[in-house]
Formats: structure tokens, C-alpha cells, sequence
């Protein structure tokens, strides 16, 4: 068993063009304010990180590990969520996608991929640079179309797009292996990969590589009705991050999973702040402490009714309460007899 090290939080949901959430230095110092010890980045945004020069530099890492530890906090992981969405997309996504990309590769697929492709590559190199172990991104979706379908799928299409989304996520794991990073996959809809089946398709698909691992976010679990807890058990091995996000489940006689085309604060399903959901975070904290979860607690902040900022502030200390401080010795120690061969033998009678 190990300590799940935290609390940390990701940046993506807080950068803004205002103080104190537009650069690295200013929003470090509200976070550290807050009671965190780490931060995920978001590598698209050039208000707090230049990925290709991380990738590049190890002096520019260097200094960006010496300002964020001079707020008394560590880099977590990287993040590549958007770029890696671009790694595969339905041409029918073509337009709603097209703004997680720069201008000069808007409305041309093709570079849209390719830049992609550099960008989750990057994250890797930007990683080792970093010292970091972990990063995360999305899959992409090919066949998320066909995920309730009518007509029915044709035989073979399952088969066909999970060829084709190994064939261009495997250079990139290659890549990751050469660095040294896991690159772990959010369980998320919307994806190729939003379940366990799904993620065991993408392992056999690109041949159980030793990189794709998984960010375990309960929230997304929650509004898919799946069991998150059962998720554990089957794939602890995999689980490199955590992202601690609340949800709740409360489906109605006019809308269940599929949310009836509702904004957020209308859906059965919807993200909460941290206590404010169904999610059984004592039973996860257990969970990930039983079987040596190593890494960072993440907070990802996304709810439809409570401001960011005070989602912030009470996430740390909701994360800190539910750290467990792993035991080094068995409860009843106290009442042990001692023990060696000769004595266990003879309490067996032999």
C-alpha cells in the first residue's frame, strides 16, 4: 500500500485573461493560498506554459519547475487533452474540433492531425524534461457516432476503427516509451475510449503496449452509471492518475443518460463541486490507498451550479481529508507471539 500524494489541481478550468489566473507565477500563488501542494498544466495554453520549448529546453523546464517551486508547489503531469482529441476525429466533429486547433491547420484535417500528432509527441519530450512520469490526453473518436447506433453497426466496423485509431496512437506510445512517460488515457464520452470494454479494445489493438495506462475520473463513471468502484478492482495495475471530480445521477420520467439535449444545470447528469455529488470518494480513497496507487490526487473543477473559485478553495481541503495515511503494521501487532518454522510447524501439528 502507498499515500496518494496531494491535494494538487488542474489549471485547465481556472487560466483566464485577469489576474491572478493569467500567468503561471500569479495563479501558483492563489493555489498555494488554497492549501495545494501540486498543479496539472495544460499545455495549449501559452499563458502558463510553452510546450514546444519545454520539449526542447531543459533549461526553460528547469525554470519553470524553480518558479513553481518557489510557491512551495510541483508539477503533477501535463496535460494534452485537446491536441490529443485531434489525433482522431469523425469528419462529422470536423467543425465543432477545428477551435482546439491554431488558425494556419483549421479546415485542413490532415495538418489538423499531423499538429496533433507533434503536440502529444512534445508533451512526452517536455515530460522527461520535467522529471515527470505521467501524462494525460484523450483518444480522439472515430466511432463515438456509433455508440447507441441506428441502423445497427455493420459487422466489422468495431474492428475496423480501433485498427485505425492504434495505427496513429502507436507511434506516439513508441514515443512515450522512448522518453520514459506513460501516457494515460481519461475514461471519457465522447471518446473511443469511455469505458473498460473500450479500453481493453485500444490494449489489444495496439498490442497491450506498455504505456497506455489510464486517468481514473469517477465523475464520468457516475453519469454513465457504471460501476467506478468495480472499475477499480478490474484495472488498478493501469490506473496512473486521478482526477477527483464529484457527479450526480438523477434521472427523472422525461430524461436518463442521454441528457435530452439539456443544458448542464437541466441534465440527469451533471458534474458537481467536490461534496457535492453521489461520488463515494472514501470508498476510492480506500480503493486507490489498498492497492498502491502512487500518484497525485488530483482536483478537476467543473460544476454547473457553484462558482470556480470557491469550488477551488474547498477542494483542497475536501482531498486532504480523504488522503489516507497508509499503515506500516497490522492492527493487532500488539497480541503477536512471535513466530519461525519450528513454531508454525509445530502449531500444524507436524
Amino acid at each position: 500500500m502507498k499515500t496518494i500524494i496531494g491535494p494538487a489541481i488542474f489549471l485547465a478550468q481556472f487560466m483566464g485573461d485577469d489576474a491572478p489566473y493569467n500567468s503561471l507565477d500569479s495563479i501558483c500563488a492563489w493555489v498555494a493560498s488554497l492549501g495545494y501542494k501540486g498543479i496539472q498544466i495544460p499545455t495549449w495554453d501559452g499563458r502558463c506554459f510553452d510546450l514546444k520549448k519545454a520539449a526542447k529546453s531543459k533549461t526553460y523546464c528547469n525554470e519553470i519547475k524553480g518558479l513553481v517551486a518557489s510557491h512551495g508547489l510541483k508539477i503533477t503531469e501535463l496535460s494534452t487533452h485537446l491536441q490529443g482529441q485531434l489525433v482522431a476525429v469523425h469528419p462529422a466533429y470536423d467543425i465543432m474540433f477545428d477551435g482546439f486547433a491554431p488558425p494556419e491547420v483549421q479546415g485542413n484535417p490532415k495538418a489538423r492531425t499531423k499538429w496533433a500528432v507533434q503536440q502529444v509527441k512534445w508533451a512526452a519530450a517536455a515530460s522527461r524534461n520535467l522529471g515527470l512520469k505521467n501524462s494525460v490526453t484523450f483518444s480522439g473518436a472515430l466511432l463515438w457516432h456509433t455508440v447507441y447506433p441506428w441502423p445497427q453497426r455493420p459487422a466489422g466496423l468495431v474492428n475496423t476503427g480501433f485498427t485505425e485509431l492504434a495505427k496513429r496512437w502507436i507511434p506516439i506510445l513508441n514515443y512515450y516509451n522512448d522518453c520514459g512517460v506513460n501516457l494515460c488515457y481519461e475514461i471519457h464520452p465522447g471518446e473511443d475510449i469511455h469505458d473498460g470494454h473500450t479500453f481493453e479494445l485500444f490494449l489489444k489493438y495496439t498490442k497491450n503496449h506498455k504505456r497506455a495506462h489510464i486517468l481514473y475520473d469517477p465523475s464520468h463513471f457516475v453519469l454513465q452509471q457504471l460501476d467506478y468502484l468495480q472499475f477499480i478492482d478490474f484495472y488498478h495495475e493501469r490506473i496512473k492518475m486521478f482526477h477527483v471530480k464529484d457527479a450526480e445521477f438523477n434521472p427523472s420520467g422525461k430524461s436518463g443518460v442521454y441528457g435530452g439535449y439539456q443544458d448542464w444545470i437541466n441534465r440527469a447528469g451533471r458534474f458537481r463541486s467536490l461534496g457535492d455529488g453521489q461520488t463515494d470518494f472514501a470508498a476510492i480513497f480506500s480503493k486507490l490507498s489498498q492497492y498502491g496507487f502512487d500518484g497525485w490526487a488530483v482536483l478537476e473543477w467543473e460544476c454547473c451550479i457553484k462558482s470556480p473559485e470557491q469550488g477551488a478553495a474547498e477542494g483542497a481541503p475536501f482531498i486532504a481529508r480523504h488522503i489516507i495515511e497508509v499503515t506500516k503494521k497490522t492492527f493487532d501487532d500488539f497480541a503477536s507471539g512471535g513466530s519461525s518454522e519450528k513454531i508454525n510447524r509445530k502449531i500444524l501439528g507436524f
